[in-house]
């Protein structure tokens, strides 16, 4: 499992405390990868307890991994949702906290990720130096910027970029909202690479730098230090997290097989297609959090 995964979070240049946190680990029978970012939402330490809730639920439900993997991780996004319901009714001073997420499992022996998201987390697909985006930002200007109508300039700069439509301790019925939760599966083939990242990475860089950093060669632990040291030179505005998971198996040099991921003209992000998703892309919907 030699450099296979890597996690790392960072309080940033401007908050005083860490409301991020990750996994990056082997379940228990050594058999998947999990990586995951959680980034909490609420002040007075709250967005530190919903994740470190979340990060506990997760990682519960996935000590002994049962079952079909897709509902298995809407599970852990419900156990997490729950179990921060409960802590806000048990202590009112944290009545505003919750949390955004996102989960991949990784199924190295069958070259398989899947995944489930919730907020404004990311998920991306690298493959053959190509940036995919493959988790849709649950969020009025990620909508916007999902769907073509704002570029990634303006949608970074656009004043209620973080203003968020869902996360896990917001609604007590998520468990029976089956659209809810953002999920997906796809091929993780020899040599591609997963990053799973807070808004603290993707409000600093554009995709452009993201991607010059992360496809250039070095371990997984130095391209992620380069992530957040370059987040932080440009202004580190909030906390960043970056997990990196990569598929290190050799590549056949003649792959006839391998699907391709064609670059858009002038584009160095790839929006990614239902191929990668259970479900619709999200609807725009009002906001209801502002981080």
């Amino acid at each position: 499992m030699t450099d296979q995964f890597f996690g790392i979070t960072d309080t940033g240049k401007h908050r005083q405390n860490n409301e991020d946190t990750f996994i990056a680990e082997l379940t228990a029978n050594n058999r998947f990868i999990i990586a995951c970012v959680i980034d909490g939402v609420g002040g007075y330490s709250g967005g530190e307890i919903a994740a470190a809730l979340a990060r506990e639920a997760i990682l519960r439900r996935l000590d002994k991994p049962s079952g079909e993997i897709i509902p298995m991780i809407i599970d852990c996004f419900k156990l997490a949702n729950e179990k921060i319901i409960q802590e806000k009714q048990r202590s009112k001073e944290h009545d505003n906290m919750a949390c955004v997420s996102t989960l991949a499992i990784v199924d190295i022996e069958r070259n398989q990720f899947y995944f489930a998201h919730v907020g404004d987390t990311r998920l991306y697909l690298v493959r053959d130096n190509s940036l995919v985006k493959i988790s849709h930002d649950q969020s009025f200007v990620g909508f916007l910027e999902d769907s073509g109508r704002l570029s990634e300039t303006e949608a970074m700069n656009h004043p209620k970029r973080n203003e968020i439509n869902k996360a896990l301790g917001l609604d007590v019925q998520l468990g029976k909202d089956d659209n809810y939760i953002e999920t997906g599966q796809s091929p993780f083939l020899p040599g591609d690479m997963l990053l799973l990242c807070s808004d603290g990475l993707t409000d600093m860089l554009d995709s452009a730098k993201i991607r010059t950093i992360i496809t250039t060669d070095g371990a997984l632990k130095e391209k992620g230090n380069k992530l957040v040291e370059a987040a932080n030179r440009n202004g580190g505005k909030d906390n960043i997290t970056v997990v990196l998971v990569q598929n290190n198996k050799a590549q056949l040099q003649f792959d006839t097989t391998r699907p391709a991921v064609n670059p858009k003209k002038n584009s160095d992000t790839i929006t990614a297609t239902s191929e990668f998703h259970e479900q619709a892309p999200v609807k725009a919907q009002p906001a209801v959090v502002v981080r």
